[in-house]
């Protein structure tokens, strides 16, 4: 069996959640690398939408930003930006948002604003972007983050995006109707929210992670399922098209882009 790194069982177990009949509103960076793994192995027909307004775009490198050329002239429309958050975001129509974050709570809130006080932060981040509308308008909402204290964590920051808040049925109680964070895939594992209380459980385990590296890397006591399974490892095509997708990217960006 070919080695494989944590960030690439990370992507490629993300991969394997999306399907054909998807309409995915795309993330850069993780979430961007998973999608179009998806579309180039079992999910050719997958419509990937990126926040600039490209919609059904098929880059043949991974876009450095959502305004990277790459996504126009591969995609089958580009609009503008306030239609399509207007009519394709808002108007229900993206089955799927695919978020990365810097700090998550164990509700599925993210933060990708400020880490510290927000007038006086230790780091200041991106920010949301577009994030938080598509938090609450998509279908629901998948997320891939590298596991780390510093990231998961008990109590975030900022809320830059709204998963479930407070759990329960709190986004119901704020007339929020799409399904909100129903999948978080991290390098070690892959968790889904407990029907009930919204709590992000882990539901696999990645090939030889174990219960006690998972809660050593998360800032909150974790919950595992009961019938707790094995995430199965990549397969050679899963690989050498994830592998072929970052050369690629890393040739035409000039730089180095590696898995690990």
């Amino acid at each position: 069996m070919t080695d494989f790194t944590p960030t690439e069982m990370m992507t490629i177990a993300a991969a394997r959640q999306l399907t054909s009949r998807d309409v995915c509103f795309v993330g850069i960076g993780a979430p961007s690398a998973a999608c179009n793994v998806a579309r180039l192995t079992h999910a050719p027909d997958i419509t990937l939408i990126y926040e600039s307004g490209t919609i059904g775009t098929a880059p043949d490198v991974l876009p450095l930003s959502i305004g990277d050329g790459e996504l126009c002239e591969t995609a089958v429309s580009t609009v503008a930006v306030p239609e399509m958050f207007r009519y394709w975001l808002q108007g229900g129509r993206i089955s799927i948002g695919f978020l990365g974050a810097a700090q998550l709570d164990k509700f599925g809130n993210i933060n990708t604003t400020v880490i510290g006080d927000y007038h006086h932060p230790k780091v200041r981040l991106p920010g949301g972007g577009g994030a938080p509308e598509i938090a609450t308008s998509c279908g629901e909402i998948y997320i891939t983050l590298k596991q780390a204290t510093r990231s998961m964590v008990e109590k975030i920051d900022f809320y830059t995006s709204f998963g479930h808040g407070d759990g329960g049925d709190h986004r119901a109680r704020l007339g929020i109707t799409t399904k909100g964070p129903t999948l978080l895939i991290t390098d070690l594992a892959i968790w889904r929210p407990d029907p009930v209380s919204k709590e992000f459980t882990v539901v696999s385990l990645h090939q030889g992670v174990t219960r006690d590296m998972v809660q050593e890397t998360c800032g909150w006591t974790v919950r595992f399922a009961d019938d707790l399974e094995q995430t199965p490892p990549p397969t050679e095509l899963e690989l050498t098209t994830l592998r072929d997708l970052q050369a690629r990217t890393a040739a035409a960006h000039g730089g180095s882009k590696k898995g690990n």
